[in-house]
């Protein structure tokens, strides 16, 4: 099921990165090449900036377990192994406890976007679908943590190379 999981959102981020390029070149296309086409095409800015803000929320669980995140890396490291283990599972409790505290507010911004009618000024559509991601991403955030929690999945299985890390 994880590896479904995995599958659909490394699928999902690709194809909105692929569409976002596409629909930012091409505006930089038109504005250079084509400016009288430009205001027409407005709407393809819109677009790419939801779609760039989807890829944001969306792949933070993605990057939480492929260890993109910030991490302590050169300090863990010279950590007896018991003790690791005590730090990296208080960190993913933080983590889990954070991230559905954010799921929380996501949901809570996307209800008051929701009752509140806004429309997106190019599309004329509803805002929720802007705002919606943030529940999204945060929940799937919160699952991996969750499922770190239950070594249902081991992001720390990989020996931690402090090199890797800023």
């Amino acid at each position: 099921m994880l590896n479904l999981l995995r599958n659909v959102e490394g699928a999902v981020l690709g194809v909105i990165m692929v569409l976002a390029s596409f629909g930012y070149a091409s505006m930089v296309f038109a504005r250079t090449l084509l400016p009288s086409v430009a205001p027409a095409l407005a709407w393809v800015e819109e677009v790419s900036l939801f779609l760039v803000v989807a890829m944001v929320f969306v792949g933070l669980a993605l990057g939480l377990e492929q260890g993109r995140h910030i991490a302590m890396a050169s300090l863990l490291s010279r950590l007896d192994s018991g003790v690791r283990r005590k730090i990296k599972f208080v960190i993913d409790l933080l983590g889990l406890v954070f991230s559905l505290y954010l799921t929380k507010i996501g949901l809570d911004i996307t209800q008051f976007v929701a009752d509140s009618g806004q429309i997106s000024p190019t599309l004329g559509i509803s805002m929720i679908w802007l705002y919606v991601v943030m529940p999204i991403g945060f929940g799937l955030l919160s699952l991996r943590y969750l499922l770190e929690l239950l070594s249902k999945a081991n992001r720390h299985a990989v020996e931690l190379d402090p090199s890797q890390h800023l």
